[in-house]
């Protein structure tokens, strides 16, 4: 009999810029959880055009390890930098977490025991009761609430926190979502580091296509970044959920899915 060659996980991370991270062991600590599974597995670095160096040090880190690739992709924002490594990992099972580990690597056991169950698409959620937030500004907490709830008027209902990093899918529901995204599917090289909405976006189209969603409680550390402005990205963050809604209406899903 042969056996599905293909890892049971892969994980796909993100980075733009992420020297300080790297000098922290971030990945160190990613690669050690999952040297201790008993399943075969894969990590996609997948760089968003970073300009300190970080791509050098991901390849240094990666060399010599085959189950470790690493993306060059120019910048051009979070959402088209994960679709690329979520579109290049070949595992069963595929999770996108951030770069900075602020939900780490161990708590993907609470994501596979619902895919195990059955789930398409498991997501973290710093919101649910059993979830853990460490060291949060309670204004940003605060803005992130106001958030969620215009997005479930607007979007997706029933969802406690659509913007946690930490988002699995099987890869059928990989190939189909991420082939299908509109507002965040193909995005021009930028200048800022704008991560977007297009968390939403996915959500909006798994419940759309009728995927097993489930939403889990996980543990977030709060991380400093000045790359976020609160008010400027809530804003243009809003702007493209009123496209997502215009866009469906418009049928431009069902022209921009390339996985048929």
């Amino acid at each position: 009999m042969i056996k599905n060659m293909n890892p049971y996980l892969s994980v796909v991370i993100p980075s733009y810029n992420e020297k300080p991270n790297l000098e922290k062991g971030v990945l160190n600590e990613v690669l050690e959880y999952l040297r201790r599974q008993n399943y075969q597995w894969e990590i996609i670095l997948s760089d968003d055009g970073s300009t300190d160096g970080t791509l050098e040090a991901l390849r240094k880190f990666a060399k010599g390890q085959p189950n470790i690739k690493v993306q060059a992709n120019v910048h051009a924002g979070k959402a088209p930098t994960v679709k690329a490594g979520m579109l290049a990992a070949s595992g069963q099972w595929r999770l996108f977490t951030d770069f900075d580990q602020s939900t780490p690597i161990s708590e993907v056991e609470n994501l596979l025991d619902y895919a195990r169950r059955g789930f398409d698409v498991v997501i973290g959620s710093r919101e649910m009761i059993g979830a853990k937030r460490d060291k949060e500004p309670f204004h940003r907490h605060l803005m992130g609430r106001g958030f969620n709830i215009l997005v479930q008027i607007l979007a997706v209902p029933g969802f406690l926190d659509t913007q946690c990093g930490f988002k699995l899918f099987s890869a059928a529901a990989t190939e189909k979502l991420f082939h299908s995204l509109y507002i965040y599917g193909d995005q021009k090289e930028r200048k800022d580091a704008f991560t977007g909405a297009f968390d939403v976006e996915l959500l909006y189209l798994a419940r759309k296509f009728n995927y097993k969603i489930r939403e889990v409680p996980i543990f977030w550390k709060h991380n400093e970044t000045d790359r976020v402005s609160p008010i400027k990205d809530s804003v243009r963050m809003l702007r493209d959920i009123m496209r997502i809604r215009i866009a469906d209406i418009s049928g431009k899903y069902h022209e921009n899915d390339k996985s048929r």
